[in-house]
């Protein structure tokens, strides 16, 4: 079955740094776009950003835009998230999620396979 597993999460000072990762196995990885969500307490799982299969397209919420990066490394199955310029606002709990038809979008709802998350905290 699809197994999704992000590690990298942490705690970090406002300004710092991280890089989050997901590996992936029980599919085929590269035929798949992939996306990364994050949660904060008392609210709705929301879009960061994703990638298509190639790692040629990318997309990202507007609050992280010059500030993150999503890429991949298809011979690894793993897509990355390399967070710069943190700030409290992105303390969150992080997942990532493959998409039920190839295509990553900004619709949660259009993920069928989740991981288990990654907590993100942010101190000021």
């Amino acid at each position: 079955q699809v197994q999704l597993v992000e590690s990298g999460g942490g705690l970090v000072q406002a300004g710092g740094s991280l890089r989050l990762s997901c590996a992936a196995s029980g599919l085929s990885f590269s035929s798949y776009g992939m996306g990364w969500f994050r949660q904060a307490p008392g609210k709705e799982r929301e879009f960061v950003a994703a990638i298509n299969w190639s790692g040629g397209t990318t997309a990202y919420v507007d609050s992280v835009k010059g500030r993150f990066t999503i890429s991949r490394d298809n011979t690894k199955n793993t897509v990355y998230l390399q967070m710069h310029s943190l700030n409290p606002e992105d303390t969150a709990v992080y997942y990532c999620g493959a998409p039920r038809r190839y295509i990553a979008t900004r619709n949660r709802d259009d993920y069928g396979y989740w991981g288990q998350g990654t907590q993100v905290t942010i101190s000021s």
